[in-house]
């Protein structure tokens, strides 16, 4: 692996995706009363109501393993730039960027973690889009898919339309979908033999 640059960036961004599944969990664990219909994911790192903010016990957890999340999928992005596959890892970048933005930014900040939170989900949906060009079937299949119901989640959410499984249940339509491209396309990046043939025109 320490020679190709892709089997990296599979590496981070699996281990980006997998610890972010475990403290997700472990922090909706700690979070007294926390409701995965009715409330949304950045709760569990600030709750904002009518103006007034609490700051929970999960709100350690959940910051720092989101912002992990997109500190790993970030550099995975570059391994993936830099090996020509530009397009693919410039909207990974950038997802990862608004990743970690809402690491930093908590629905205290208003307006701004708004604008992170639309940064990850909206390229990270295109990410998963455009890596069929370098995918092989059927996993190329399964990401467009996944990046599409990413972003349809995405414009029902933004719309107020949550389908009966609340905001929370909606939110994790749009982030989920995204989760699961990386989990797949780091395991894809990270088991591939550097003898194998060329990977497909790099986009």
């Amino acid at each position: 692996m320490a020679g190709d640059p892709l089997r990296r960036a599979g590496a981070l961004m699996f281990a980006g995706a997998a610890q972010f599944f475990v403290f997700f969990v472990v922090a909706q664990s700690v979070y007294p009363g926390y409701s995965v219909s009715a409330q949304p994911i950045s709760d569990l790192g600030a709750t904002c109501r009518s103006g007034s903010c609490t700051i929970p016990p999960s709100a350690a957890i959940f910051d720092g393993t989101v912002f992990v999340l997109g500190a790993l999928v970030f550099v995975g992005a570059f391994y993936v730039y830099i090996s020509r596959f530009r397009l693919i890892g410039g909207l990974a970048a950038l997802s990862a960027w608004g990743v970690m933005g809402v690491g930093i930014f908590p629905e205290t900040t208003g307006v701004l973690h708004v604008i992170v939170s639309f940064i990850a989900f909206f390229f990270g949906g295109l990410a998963a889009i455009a890596s069929y060009r370098m995918l092989r079937r059927p996993l190329s299949y399964f990401s467009v898919v996944l990046g599409v119901v990413g972003l349809a989640s995405l414009v029902l959410y933004a719309a107020g339309v949550y389908l009966g499984i609340g905001q929370g249940g909606m939110e994790r339509m749009v982030a989920y979908p995204e989760l699961i491209w990386l989990l797949g396309f780091g395991a894809f990046l990270m088991g591939r033999p550097i003898e194998r043939e060329p990977l497909p025109v790099p986009l």
